[in-house]
């Protein structure tokens, strides 16, 4: 197996002030580098890259139903440790950051069974954070 690396994700946003807001202050992502242009944020040790993109008028989410929910597609996140999943989510809750998918336990008592939540950025992209009490089950079938 080999040693995990960090991953590097860019995706589009509209305003790259509130994207510097929303990751910086409200996800408390370390800000990067940047330009007039992008933004790179430190997501746990990952390299995620907000590159501005003007709003187009089709930026409707699409979702795919998982444990009776609406999941959209696509997203993106982390898997945290619990007390971390658990302060994330009121941090985004009391930023008044409305959920998608409000916290809560998914396939429980199954295997794979995760907390969850998922939420979109001003942009509209849509993020998910996750926790397993038992890590040994994020591939688990």
């Amino acid at each position: 197996m080999s040693e995990l690396r960090p991953f590097h994700i860019a995706f589009p946003v509209h305003d790259l002030d509130a994207a510097r807001h929303f990751y910086g202050t409200v996800l408390g992502c370390p800000e990067g580098r940047s330009s007039e242009q992008w933004i790179d944020f430190d997501l746990c040790g990952h390299q995620i890259v907000a590159h501005h993109k003007p709003a187009s008028g089709d930026d409707a989410v699409h979702s795919n139903p998982v444990d009776g929910h609406a999941v959209p597609v696509p997203h993106f996140g982390v898997v945290l440790k619990q007390g971390d999943w658990k302060a994330l989510a009121e941090r985004v809750r009391a930023a008044g950051v409305q959920f998608i998918i409000e916290p809560y336990t998914r396939f429980e008592g199954q295997v794979g069974e995760q907390s969850t939540m998922f939420f979109l950025d001003p942009s509209g992209n849509a993020l998910e954070f996750k926790s397993f009490d038992d890590l040994s089950q994020l591939f688990a079938k």
